[in-house]
């Protein structure tokens, strides 16, 4: 039976995390449900804790917030519990791991190195980081490690980042406009000619075009595209809310009429503004 932790040291949450865990992991007498998880099973729980963080933060609600933050660290604490009956690493590992690397990275503030600006201090960031992955040994090229798993948005942002940090990248944001303005040209091209595969690759040509004009005015791609999926969510609430007044649902009206109701919820967005 795996020994939940000293009671003494359970005076500190995380301890007291860290032992509750070990406890639902306990071959004998733990929880069913948790003993068999893997870390691949419980990955998408990580992904998805993270998200409800960032929900919360969106949201400005703070005692979600607090709950959010505490199920995004039981993820870490259940990662690691895992990886600790394994033989590989522990929780404390973990938190040595990201304490070295935080110390590492922020010379101006530990070890008496100073920048004359900030983008300096992130050029310096970006050259440890750049050292730290090649003392892995593993990943060599420039876009090796950019991690598969993503959002798309968010991961076209870091190749396209770590392009430019090696001089792969337009001047100035015309020559990215211009670029946009050119697959926006080749898309049309391959609608007219009706073939999917191709439609869909120029496509993804053009959203990585965006994806680049984001970096370029330093913009959050995937923080820009939830806040226009929240506009329309509101623009098209309102729409349904007018057409009940009226007794009707969107698909009783036409779109001519949503589109007047789409134009009066915009007008009224700007008069609160």
């Amino acid at each position: 039976m795996i020994a939940v932790r000293d009671a003494t040291l359970q005076n500190r949450p995380i301890d007291r995390l860290l032992g509750i865990m070990a406890q639902l992991r306990d071959p004998d007498g733990g929880c069913p449900w948790d003993r068999e998880q893997t870390f691949a099973t419980i990955a998408p729980y990580t992904i998805e804790e993270a998200y409800e963080v960032l929900d919360a933060i969106e949201r400005g609600d703070l005692d979600d917030l607090k709950d959010e933050l505490g199920d995004l660290l039981l993820q870490v604490v259940f990662h690691a519990r895992i990886a600790e009956e394994q033989g590989d690493f522990a929780f404390d590992d973990v938190a040595t791991a990201i304490c070295e690397k935080m110390v590492r990275r922020h010379p101006h503030v530990f070890s008496g190195a100073s920048f004359a600006s900030s983008e300096a201090q992130t050029e310096a960031w970006e050259a440890i980081k750049s050292q730290e992955r090649a003392s892995k040994g593993g990943a060599r090229g420039v876009l090796d490690d950019v991690p598969v798993a993503l959002p798309a948005l968010t991961r076209a942002v870091k190749i396209s980042k770590r392009a430019a940090g090696v001089g792969f990248v337009w001047e100035t944001t015309d020559d990215v406009l211009a670029k946009l303005e050119e697959e926006l040209a080749e898309l049309r091209a391959e609608i007219a000619a009706g073939e999917k595969a191709k439609i869909a690759e120029e496509l993804g040509d053009l959203l990585f075009v965006c994806a680049n004009l984001a970096r370029d005015l330093g913009v959050d791609p995937e923080s820009a595209l939830r806040g226009a999926n929240a506009k329309f969510i509101r623009r098209f609430r309102f729409i349904e809310a007018r057409l009940a007044d009226e007794g009707r649902t969107p698909a009783q009206s036409t779109l001519a009429e949503m589109d007047r109701l789409w134009d009066a919820a915009k007008a009224e967005e700007k008069a609160s503004d």
